[in-house]
Parts: C-alpha cells; structure tokens; sequence
C-alpha cells in the first residue's frame, strides 16, 4: 500500500512537471514571436496602433490632430481602397510618401505585408 501511494505521488509529480513544461515553453514561443516584431495579417492592429493610428487613425479616417496637420490619407475611403493596390500601398509604407516616413528599414518584410493586409479590413 505505502509503495502504491508513493508510485501515485511520483506519478503525480511527473504530469505536474510535464505541464509546466509545456505552459513554459508555449509562453516562450509566443513571446519570442511578438518580440520577433513578425505579425500575421490578424495580428496586425497592434502594429498598427503603434505605428500608423496617430496619423491615420485607429478607424483609418485620419480623423486625428495629427492627421489633419499632416493631411493623411484616409485609409477607410472606399474609392480610394478600390483604386489602390497591394504593392502601391507596401510601397508607400516602405518608401514613405509625402510627409509620412519610410519604414523599411524599421519593419520586417512581414510586418509590412500584414499591414497592407489590415488596411485593407478598414474599407468602409
């Protein structure tokens, strides 16, 4: 009997220490993927928030003190997401246009992609 109970607390322990591991490592990855700065196209409001929402707004109206001073494009205007396309809008992230900066040099490829990809959601 004290030989079972004992096989029965090492058991226990064992799927205690498992589980942590893998809590732990499910942690890790996730914030190793976040720091990485690589955002998937769902993933990509916060980017956005950080780095064009001043300007353009979170709704993309550019409806900000910001945007107004700098006159930023209106993301959300359907005739213009209609005209526009995919690499005309990476390429103004990358290059920058009028007063709004490059980023090419402070987003991955990725990053990019997954806001051209999240501006197009703000279509009205």
């Amino acid at each position: 009997m004290n030989n079972t109970l004992g096989r029965l607390a090492l058991a226990g322990a064992i799927l205690i220490g498992v589980g942590f591991l893998l809590v732990a490592g499910n942690t890790a990855l996730a914030t190793s993927a976040a720091s990485s700065g690589i955002f998937n196209a769902g993933d990509a409001r916060p980017l956005y928030d950080k780095k064009c929402a001043e300007c353009h707004g979170k709704d993309g109206q550019s409806h900000t003190f910001r945007g107004k001073h700098t006159h930023s494009r209106d993301l959300s205007d359907s005739q213009w997401q209609d005209q526009v396309t995919d690499e005309r809008i990476y390429n103004s992230i990358a290059n920058g246009k009028g007063k709004m900066p490059a980023f090419s040099k402070k987003l991955s490829d990725a990053d990019m992609n997954s806001l051209v990809t999240f501006v197009r959601t703000l279509k009205r």
